[in-house]
This record gives structure tokens, C-alpha cells and sequence, in this order.
């Protein structure tokens, strides 16, 4: 499985959607997720990934990861699976 399906996997959990509804310009407002619902998809992505994500729930906007949509947390964990493996 690619890191873009288990993420999406992963989000349409969160929102009790099928992976099919969610596009990679999904953003996790338009899929209904909430903030609690996002603290709980990085807690689970950061669990499949194996990875820490840097992301604080109390201060979102001042994140250096992008939440923005599905493609830019795609992108994020990406990038930090390839920065973990050095």
C-alpha cells in the first residue's frame, strides 16, 4: 500500500467516509473532520508511518507541517519517511 492510499485510508476513518470519497484536494474541513479528528488522523498516521509528525494541535497554524489538504499531509509524510531513512 502507498503512503498516499494509508493516508487517505487513514482520513476517510476519521471522517466515516469510504477512501473513495476522499480526493487529494480534499481538505479535512470539507471532509468533516474536526480538530479532535485531526489530532486523532496524526496520532494514526504518525503510528503506520512509524514517524513524528511536527504538529501542535494547540497552535495549527503555527505548524510547520501543511494540513491544508490530503496532498500536502501526503507530501509531508513523504518527506519525513525519506528524511527518517537519512
Amino acid at each position: 500500500m502507498s503512503v498516499q492510499d494509508k493516508v487517505i485510508e487513514i482520513i476517510a476513518e476519521q471522517a466515516v467516509l469510504e477512501p473513495s470519497d476522499v480526493s487529494m484536494d480534499s481538505t479535512l474541513e470539507s471532509l468533516g473532520i474536526d480538530s479532535l479528528g485531526l489530532v486523532e488522523s496524526i496520532f494514526a498516521i504518525e503510528e503506520a508511518f512509524d514517524i513524528s509528525i511536527p504538529f501542535n494541535a494547540n497552535a495549527p497554524d503555527a505548524s510547520e507541517f501543511d494540513i491544508s489538504t490530503v496532498a500536502s499531509i501526503t507530501a509531508g509524510i513523504e518527506a519525513l519517511i525519506a528524511a527518517q531513512k537519512g
